[in-house]
């Protein structure tokens, strides 16, 4: 799910949509209006899941699609050798989802252990370990 919102209301450290893509912005540049234009934005952002760096330029008042992010809690049922099952904790529905980038969160999970998750636009990204 995502909404609309002016790409004059973004904030470095938000998040986007770039080519069906959630994004965090890294940078964000305005410009001046000029003589016959309107503001300009430059955005630059990386991809939540596959880390590439994506930009864009629009007028100030264009219309951009923000993610709804769904934060959520699980627990790890079992680790198979491409992706992690887990079982939410409020409706223990159970799902697999790709093991995390960073080595240090990857060496820290084990079965039974709870898990912050995001859902993202149907796709599903383990953030931290809750101790």
């Amino acid at each position: 799910m995502s909404k609309p919102a002016d790409v004059g209301t973004l904030r470095v450290g938000g998040y986007v949509i770039i080519d069906n893509e959630p994004c965090r912005v890294a940078s964000l540049t305005k410009s001046k209006p000029g003589k016959h234009g309107a503001a300009k934005a430059r955005v630059v952002a990386i991809g939540v899941f596959d880390g590439t760096k994506r930009t864009f330029v629009r007028p100030v008042d264009a219309q951009i699609e923000v993610p709804m992010i769904e934060k959520k809690t699980g627990q790890v049922l079992a680790l198979m050798p491409s992706t992690v099952q887990i079982m939410d904790l409020e409706n223990y529905e159970v799902f697999e989802a790709t093991y995390p980038e960073e080595e240090t969160l990857k060496q820290k999970l084990s079965t039974g252990i709870e898990v912050e998750y995001w859902k993202i636009l149907e796709k599903t990204k383990i953030m931290r370990v809750k101790s």
